[in-house]
């Protein structure tokens, strides 16, 4: 191309009242925020034989290794202050939060949302070197906490499992018609699912509608830093 059909374009100028910019602040919202659960929530009493509410934002990461490699759980131990559960379909509790066993090589944790970071980071160099994966899945994943007089019938109506066999400390990987979900108990008053950020519009109104005979209600979750779980909240 000749030189001569070659022409400077001057640079757009600023407009003189152009609106001000504004600083990009992200905000996390739960995957069940648009039901309103935080506005509907109440003390639980015996007017419903259900009662239900999300546990938002916790902290998901995944960890996987070697259980039969010394190195491996001692890494573990370093960060948690216990070994992994190596015993399938158990879960143990450690300082700031709960190891659910997935698989013989692969665990979930569950922290508060604020310790995930801290966490996680710990855990990459006490493994760096070791044959051994994290991975933050906190953004894909979400818990809600099932309790009340009824709370195991209404989970029949959506499981092929069987949750009467569920116990305090037991951790089962199940359907919940066509989604995934993890079970597991704390004790006798409730049920904790855990399920994908993908399927929670599909899992909540599964479970509200299977309620319906039983009453629904949305209970009020406070923290209770002697619950290895409700401590998270």
């Amino acid at each position: 191309m000749s030189k001569t059909n070659l022409r400077r374009v001057p640079a757009p100028q600023a407009r003189q009242h152009e609106a001000p910019r504004t600083a990009f602040a992200p905000v996390a919202q739960s995957p069940l925020h648009p039901f309103g659960l935080a506005g509907k929530a109440r003390a639980q009493d015996d007017s419903c034989g259900v009662w239900m509410n999300e546990m938002p934002l916790l902290g998901y990461i995944v960890v996987r290794g070697d259980a039969a490699d010394p190195a491996f759980n001692h890494a573990v131990k370093g960060v948690l202050g216990v070994e992994l559960p190596r015993t399938p379909g158990r879960f143990i509790a450690f300082p700031h939060g709960l190891a659910l066993w997935q698989t013989p090589d692969e665990w979930l944790l569950l922290c508060a949302g604020p310790a995930r970071a801290a966490y996680q980071g710990e855990l990459e160099t006490a493994l760096a070197g070791l044959h051994a994966q994290v991975v933050d899945n906190s953004g894909g994943l979400t818990t809600v906490y099932v309790s009340g007089e009824s709370h195991v019938a209404l989970l029949r109506h959506v499981s092929v499992y069987d949750i009467e066999s569920i116990g305090p400390g037991q951790v089962v990987s199940t359907v919940c018609s066509k989604a995934g979900m993890t079970l597991f108990r704390h004790d006798a008053h409730g049920l904790f699912v855990v399920f994908r950020r993908s399927f929670s519009d599909y899992v909540w109104r599964l479970l509200e509608t299977a309620a319906r005979p039983y009453r629904l209600g949305i209970s009020k979750l406070v923290f209770r830093a002697s619950h290895p779980v409700l401590q998270l909240l």
